[in-house]
């Protein structure tokens, strides 16, 4: 009898520590789909923020710039529209009163991690400067100014030549001729808007072409207009990428076709946020039990 109840109580205990751990392991897998939830919205917040997409109705096209004043009305910082052909930059430019609002507010003026694409605030806004500078954050999955890292190779250079600049109303043509790249950012003999002076300006282009990795043979001299991308370096702290532009009354057609190819990402985007969550935190779940139940089945064999 001694023996029996002794064998009960083992029995009993092994039972219970099999429904603590049982419940332990929901605790945890609890926990993963509520830290998968938040990591996924949070992504999803950033990238929202950040997508080209959302901008989309306020472009202006040919002419027609109705929606884009319309855009200036939500946000009077809004200055211009910037495409580089054949890439995800295709957006509003904004410019605030000083270099930092920018960095962490969007284009409509609400606070965002991924920022707008700013115009230096020293700069004039009619980008009458010799030269003009854009800032952009260099985001995940090619938004703002992710893509121009890609310009380091000399291929990707050598066949996105052209771009397109909009503002007052008017289209000015965008030349790209340079590419530089793990520039420091306090390197003030490249970070300096609206330099003047002849002699200045000839030292400014001939520091910029000796800097870059990439230049196309295109003779810019000091009567026309440059425009600096700038945007962070991944690999550098304070390192900075930045792609060169002269600005040229003359407009080039986009050799790339006129829709954008919209990725499954993009096309995601315009399901509702709880569908993007639910449907991969189920699969997430039913990956789990599944495994459990594999689990136990195993240890009763």
């Amino acid at each position: 009898m001694a023996f029996k109840r002794a064998k009960n109580i083992g029995l009993k205990t092994i039972k219970g520590g099999h429904i603590l751990i049982n419940m332990l392991i929901l605790v945890a897998i609890f926990i993963m789909i509520v830290f998968s939830v938040y990591a996924m919205w949070d992504s999803n917040q950033i990238y929202r923020s950040a997508n080209a997409i959302q901008y989309d109705i306020y472009r202006p096209e040919q002419g027609e710039t109705a929606s884009f004043e319309e855009f200036q009305v939500i946000n009077p910082e809004v200055i211009a529209w910037l495409e580089v052909y054949g890439t995800k930059i295709d957006y509003p430019v904004v410019q605030g009163e000083d270099n930092t609002k920018y960095v962490t507010t969007d284009a409509f003026g609400e606070y965002s991690l991924s920022g707008a694409i700013f115009l230096d605030s020293r700069n004039s806004k009619d980008f009458m400067d010799f030269n003009s500078i854009l800032y952009g954050h260099h985001m995940d999955k090619d938004a703002m100014f992710g893509e121009i890292a890609s310009f380091e190779d000399r291929v990707f250079f050598e066949e996105h030549i052209y771009g397109n600049l909009f503002y007052e109303g008017v289209d000015y043509g965008l030349e790209f001729f340079a590419f530089i790249n793990d520039i420091d950012a306090y390197d003030y003999a490249v970070f300096k808007p609206r330099v003047k002076g002849i002699g200045e300006q000839q030292d400014y282009l001939d520091n910029l072409i000796t800097e870059a990795i990439n230049n196309r043979d295109v003779k810019v001299t000091t009567k026309e207009r440059i425009l600096l991308l700038s945007t962070c370096d991944s690999a550098l702290t304070n390192g900075r990428d930045i792609l060169i532009a002269r600005i040229t009354d003359e407009t080039y057609a986009n050799p790339y076709e006129k829709e954008r190819a919209v990725s499954i990402i993009d096309q995601l985007e315009g399901l509702p946020l709880w569908i993007r969550i639910l449907v991969p935190t189920m699969l997430l779940i039913v990956v789990i039990i599944l495994t459990y139940i594999k689990g136990n089945k195993n240890k009763k064999i």
